[in-house]
């Protein structure tokens, strides 16, 4: 029953926004970080071609 009520909600409701993690490696020490962001669908291709 559960199930049914979060894919109605899922698809009613529709998204607007993506979460949206890049990896980055750290100049100084050469480790990978993660940038985490919730970003409008209209920009995730912006998110990804930033340099942070």
């Amino acid at each position: 029953m559960a199930k049914k009520v979060v894919a109605t909600l899922q698809r009613g409701a529709g998204r607007v926004n993506t979460k949206c993690i890049k990896m980055v490696k750290s100049p100084k020490t050469g480790a990978y970080t993660f940038k985490e962001d919730m970003v409008p669908n209209q920009v995730v291709k912006e998110f990804f071609q930033r340099k942070d």
